[in-house]
């Protein structure tokens, strides 16, 4: 059974029997989309309310759970819109699966591996299975489910695991365990790591709403108490009273605003090929204050181009050494793909041993018959030191230094007779968006970090290519500590290993900074996982995709600026808006403080509060939502959000409670009493939705125009409906 797998894998037959859907892990479900909608807290409190209301016969005060339908079926509506789209995309970003069936190497999406199924994987690749290695040797990252960075060797007979990925090397696997049996215990199928990445917005949204829910009922009951046992108002208008004090506290459309917003902003950014695998991801790049990239594949195309083979030995065989060596690799990176592509056609030697290329060595190497071990690296980690490179590196090449010993490598140390015998130089285009990308960024007062794996000088005149200057830093044998120390302090680091990589993002984040981080490779994973909002180049590898938030579909640096400028959109303008909202709360709340000392009856009806609301609050909050604002997001939301509603809210109860005392001296009846309060109430929220405005425009004038026209048409033409009485 054993070599049957290796050497031809399933059937077709055999697969479609075996076959066990993993089930691919994309956004919520419809059923969830439409129950987190209608199942709410305040819908429920809505839902009471509008009982209560029907019991005593107030049906015309129940018009509010209209606003409340129409506001979950909006929701509804925009979440599943983002939904499809967003499903669509992720169908075609989602990782593959090299898998040999019937003797053929296919790929297939994940979903559809089956038990016993013969992977193929390389390095970059995600273990989306719990396999078994049957042939090959891998290098293995698992830190995503253990938590440990260091890489683990698997050999053949070694276990993977599903949630891992693979750093270097090659082998076919087995695949013993899938989907929800796989020790990951999950649907996922790729490595991602279950981060919680708060959002500051909704943070503050969610303790705005906590402070209103523990505060609505005790509120209703001493209100409702006061009015039908102390006062004795009727059951009716006691009921009336009690409901349009909750009515008011509740910004029952702040949480619609706010993922209608996200979900639409998705649908932005996935028509300009950006997926936003969470709605909160282009807010948090939005904020970010520090933007971390790697170079290779990131600034670069990640294409690199044999430019020459330097002899140090002239009495070396460069080439016949070379083409050995780059046939000796069953899955050659892109550096040897390079090197492969400019050499001329030769016989190579037959491999004894290989060593496949790690981002934490730096080198690789192949042992042969003849040729002995030859070796391809960093001169730094090969030879420890940079004389012989160091000029090509200042220039912008990436420089190898290619070495031949007799010796061979035990426990993948190397020996310490090495002989240098020629130096290869590589070079690499630069994203034609590289330069508008960092330009953008720097404009918007972001600091920017260069990390790579490459050497410091060829990373920091690429760097300078792109318009960028910094101080530059080798950081190969820097410590934990002293990184914490220097990351500040340099801009451009370079022979960063991957976990150093994590501790410069820790150390920024540390410092109080919200940092940004971009990759594309394996190696750039656990800095990725670090960060506030990683993002990932559609080009980069499988692995790294999945544990990104964001990833650029078209791999073009250009289209961060339109995911910044959607961030600062959902946030400015939801703030904005959440103003409006909370003029009301405020207004509400002190009020309902208010009236439990006065000796007078509350003066609005559900309705009257109703129309003020859709009118003064629903209708504009929506139409600014979506109006371009791309100012930089400064300060705390909540307290940007209470500074501009603060001051009208309490203006609203303060002038309120005066009208009901003034008009209660004077004699006046309820009905006039309250007719005054709805009017001065909608004047101040209009002047707080006029401030909201400012600086007018043609649009915003049109609106506040058309608000005050409908606001006066509506007492005007049904003073029944909405309790407008002008009889003293």
């Amino acid at each position: 059974m054993r070599e049957t797998i290796i050497s031809k894998g399933l059937s077709s037959t055999k697969a479609q029997s075996a076959k066990k859907n993993a089930g691919a892990a994309r956004t919520k479900s419809i059923g969830t989309i439409i129950s987190s909608n209608i199942f709410t807290f305040f819908n429920l409190i809505n839902v009471i309310i509008a009982v209560a209301l029907a019991m005593v016969g107030s049906f015309r005060n129940m018009l509010f759970i209209a606003v409340v339908c129409a506001n979950a079926a909006i929701g509804i509506y925009e979440e599943i819109s983002a939904k499809i789209k967003l499903d669509k995309l992720k169908i075609l970003t989602a990782p593959k699966a090299d898998v040999i069936r019937g003797g053929q190497e296919i790929e297939i999406g994940i979903a559809d591996i089956c038990e016993n199924d013969l992977m193929v994987l390389r390095s970059g690749n995600s273990v989306c299975a719990d396999c078994l290695v049957l042939e090959g040797t891998i290098e293995v990252n698992e830190s995503l489910l253990t938590g440990e960075s260091n890489t683990v060797t698997k050999h053949k007979g070694d276990e993977l695991y599903s949630g891992s990925f693979i750093t270097s090397g090659f082998c076919k696997a087995q695949a013993v365990r899938i989907g929800d049996d796989s020790l990951s215990g999950k649907i996922t199928f790729s490595a991602k790591k279950s981060i919680k990445r708060p959002s500051q917005m909704m943070n503050d949204i969610n303790k705005i709403l906590k402070i209103i829910s523990l505060c609505i009922f005790p509120f209703g009951t001493v209100l409702f108490s006061k009015a039908y046992f102390i006062y004795g108002t009727s059951l009716p208008e006691s009921v009336e009273q009690t409901a349009a004090a909750l009515i008011g506290m509740i910004p029952e459309g702040l949480l619609l605003l706010t993922s209608t917003a996200l979900a639409v902003s998705s649908i932005r950014l996935a028509k300009k090929e950006i997926l936003c695998q969470n709605l909160y991801c282009a807010e948090r790049l939005s904020r970010a204050d520090v933007l971390c990239l790697d170079k290779t594949g990131t600034l670069t195309e990640g294409k690199p181009r044999l430019e020459k083979i330097i002899p140090v030995d002239e009495s070396f065989d460069a080439d016949s050494a070379l083409i050995s060596f780059v046939n000796a690799f069953d899955a050659p990176n892109a550096t040897l793909k390079a090197i492969a592509a400019a050499l001329p056609e030769g016989k190579p030697e037959k491999p004894v041993e290989i060593i496949e290329f790690s981002s934490e060595r730096k080198w690789s190497a192949a042992v042969f018959e003849k040729s002995g071990t030859i070796i391809l690296g960093a001169e730094e980690f090969v030879l420890g030191g940079n004389s012989l490179c160091k000029e090509y590196s200042e220039s912008g090449l990436r420089a190898l230094i290619l070495v031949q010993t007799d010796e061979r490598i035990v426990d993948k140390k190397l020996p310490k007779n090495l002989s240098a015998k020629a130096i290869i130089t590589l070079s690499d285009t630069i994203r034609p968006s590289a330069k508008k990308a960092l330009e953008f960024f720097r404009k918007q007062g972001v600091q920017l970090k260069i990390i790579s794996g490459d050497d410091p000088e060829t990373t920091a005149e690429i760097a300078r290519k792109c318009g960028f200057e910094g101080q530059c830093a080798d950081i190969s044998d820097v410590s934990e500590e002293n990184i914490s120390e220097i990351a500040e302090k340099y801009s451009v680091f370079g022979r960063a290993k991957p976990d150093a990589k994590a501790h410069i993002v820790r150390a920024l984040k540390a410092s109080g900074h919200t940092v940004a981080m971009i990759g594309d490779g394996v190696n750039d994973i656990p800095a990725l996982t670090e960060s506030d909002c990683p993002v990932a180049l559609h080009s980069g590898s499988d692995a790294t995709r999945c544990v990104c938030e964001l990833v650029l579909l078209n791999s073009d640096l250009a289209s961060l600026a339109d995911c910044v400028n959607e961030g600062r959109r959902c946030i400015n303008n939801i703030e904005r808006s959440s103003a409006l909202f909370l003029v009301k709360t405020i207004f509400s709340f002190t009020l309902s403080v208010l009236f439990l000392f006065l000796q007078y009856n509350y003066p609005f009806r559900p309705i009257q509060l109703t129309l003020i609301s859709a009118l003064m609050i629903g209708l504009p909050s929506f139409l600014l939502t979506f109006e371009p604002n791309f100012g930089i997001v400064r300060g705390s939301f909540t307290k940007n959000a209470l500074k501009r509603s603060a001051p009208f809210g309490i203006a609203v109860a303060v002038i309120v409670a005066i009208t009901v005392v003034i008009c209660g001296i004077i004699g006046s009846s309820d009905e006039f009493s309250s007719t005054l309060c709805v009017f001065l109430t909608a004047g101040v929220c209009f002047c707080s939705l006029a401030c909201v405005c400012i600086p007018f425009n043609k649009k915003r004038v049109i609106m506040c125009i058309f608000i005050l026209a409908a606001f006066i048409a509506a007492v005007l033409i049904f003073p029944n409906v909405f309790f407008i009485s002008f009889a003293f």
